[in-house]
């Protein structure tokens, strides 16, 4: 995920991953990455993120509305969710996604989907 001014979200509900990140973090000394130990609650305030990259974790998720309500909370109104599950055909991908009219189908790349918030 991403926010202002550069910053990093990196959210795992894996605490062995989280720690990896942040081992790679220091040993690139990149300081524009925070980690989050979570399931799906990010603790972003709402309306705060440019971008979200959500890539292949779709079809591994326990409980996906909640995932998409929060990633919908916290993208700007003019953020993008770019999306990828290479576990998943376009039609189901297409139906998961924009079936609580949470998000909205915005370009189509050959593996990636982007989708902008649906506002209705």
């Amino acid at each position: 995920m991403v926010g202002p001014s550069g910053k990093v979200y990196a959210l795992d509900i894996n605490p062995v991953a989280v720690e990896m990140v942040r081992h790679l973090a220091s040993i690139k000394q990149l300081k524009n990455i925070e980690t989050i130990l979570s399931d799906y609650d990010t603790g972003l305030p709402g309306g705060s993120l440019d971008t979200v990259l959500f890539y292949d974790t779709y079809h591994t998720l326990n409980k996906p509305e909640l995932v998409m309500k929060e990633l919908h909370r916290v993208l700007k109104p003019e953020g993008t969710l770019s999306f990828s599950d290479h576990q998943m055909k376009e039609e189901e991908i297409m139906e998961s996604i924009t079936r609580k009219r949470l998000f909205k189908l915005k370009r189509k790349g050959k593996r990636t989907y982007s989708f902008k918030k649906d506002e209705n």
